[in-house]
């Protein structure tokens, strides 16, 4: 067993590990500090993998969150290619896949998550499609990347973020695509309706086959590969390649059996605190009460990563600042920047300001005149007014909102419900 000297163990290299092991050194952690992660890579950023890299516009150099170096001046010692398979309490040590113990003195849990498998009639789990893909670590865009090609057609299963990236680079690559999504329309779990048939119809003029209110039903195999998805319509969609886009599952299996998590993830206070005090925890894996909106929520966003990472950092440094931060997300699709802050949950209304012909407009959320969120698209500007206005309650004239002649900063007035510290 090897004894981590006042030590750090940080398992999951993603973007909240990565951030957290270098705040924390940054913040006066003087012990060692152990990055444990489940790839041989040096931490990379994930949104591009979606875009730019499966475009091939960016390469593997260009992915990484900061270069090894980085990590080497801040005394952070990278233990790659390690899965982490239990956690005993008690004796502080935590067992990896091969057998290996560690002993440590505070844990950092930032194990994300992993893609929603596709199960349908046809699919041998044990066994699965040599070309079904999902999109989640390098080697996934990898495997897409070969098998992409200007004569493939693609069947993208989920018209979520990832989903609908996915169908932009491939059209972006020339290849035909059809993508099947079981809700009545795209991003339908994260944006309003006039969102939603914008997108639509930027797919559809792009070329990409939609098809909404749709499940699959069953696909056809031979030789291991899907040669055709069959659709809860009628329809039949060749497939030379299926890229499944329907959610994720938190990895959190070590931590439930700990003892620190339910099904839904693990649950954080305002500074990544888990009910252990020697164990913190951040990103896609957590559960955090936020003040903001007086519940609990799990958050997959690179952000919210972060803010979490940075909150833990604080509080193992002993110079605590609680993360209360407004959620945020983005997407990029062929030559449209979407942005989100806040969550649009309980909204009663959706307002525009801006035209979508002319592909720069946002879409406000308000309960009653209260605005709760905002989705821009190529608003950048207003995107990062509103963010800031969000962290309080915010009341504003409805009607004026869709005058672009009025200056929205003048619209976004602090309502005295901000006091409370609930939207």
């Amino acid at each position: 067993m090897e004894t981590l000297g006042n030590g750090l163990l940080i398992v999951g290299a993603g973007h909240a590990g990565s951030e957290l092991a270098v705040a924390a050194r940054q913040g006066g952690w003087a012990g060692r500090i152990v990055l444990l992660g489940d790839e041989c890579v040096v931490p990379y950023q994930r949104p591009p993998l979606s875009k730019a890299y499966l475009l091939g516009k960016a390469d593997v150099e260009a992915l990484a969150l900061r270069p090894a170096t980085a990590y080497q001046a801040a005394r952070v010692e990278l233990l790659q290619g390690a899965r982490l398979v239990a956690i005993d309490r008690t004796a502080r040590t935590v067992t990896l896949a091969d057998g290996a113990t560690l002993r440590y003195d505070k844990l950092a849990l930032c194990t994300g998550g992993r893609p929603r498998p596709f199960v349908c009639e046809g699919i041998d789990a044990q066994h699965p499609p040599t070309n079904l893909f999902y999109l989640r670590t390098l080697a996934d865009a990898d495997g897409i990347r070969a098998s992409l090609s200007p004569d493939a057609h693609v069947v993208v299963v989920g018209g979520g973020y990832v989903g609908l990236e996915v169908a932009a680079s491939a059209r972006g690559l020339g290849a035909r695509v059809t993508v099947v999504e079981a809700q009545a329309r795209v991003l339908a779990r994260v944006a309003g309706t006039e969102v939603s048939r914008f997108y639509e119809s930027v797919h559809r003029e792009a070329g990409v086959e939609i098809l909404t209110g749709t499940g699959v039903e069953r696909v056809t195999c031979e030789d291991g590969r899907i040669v055709a998805v069959h659709c809860s319509n009628g329809q039949r969609v060749p497939a030379d390649l299926v890229v499944a886009g329907i959610g994720m599952l938190p990895n959190i299996e070590a931590a439930v059996a700990a003892g620190l998590a339910g099904e839904g993830g693990i649950p954080v206070d305002e500074l990544a605190r888990t009910a252990d005090p020697d164990i913190v925890a951040a990103g896609d894996n957590t559960l955090q009460h936020h003040v903001l909106y007086n519940r609990e929520l799990r958050l997959e966003s690179v952000p919210n990563a972060l803010e979490q990472a940075r909150a833990a950092a604080s509080w193992l440094c002993g110079k605590p600042k609680p993360n209360h931060s407004v959620p945020w997300f983005w997407s990029d699709q062929y030559d449209l920047k979407l942005q989100m802050a806040g969550l649009s949950q309980g909204h009663d209304r959706c307002v525009l300001r801006g035209d979508p012909a002319s592909r720069s407009f946002c879409a406000f959320y308000l309960q009653g005149n209260r605005l709760l969120a905002i989705d821009a698209i190529n608003r950048p500007g207003d995107f990062m007014l509103t963010r800031r206005a969000l962290a309080q309650s915010v009341v504003v004239d409805v009607e004026q909102l869709t005058d672009e002649t009025v200056p929205l900063k003048e619209l976004l007035v602090i309502s005295a419900a901000s006091t409370t510290g609930k939207p």
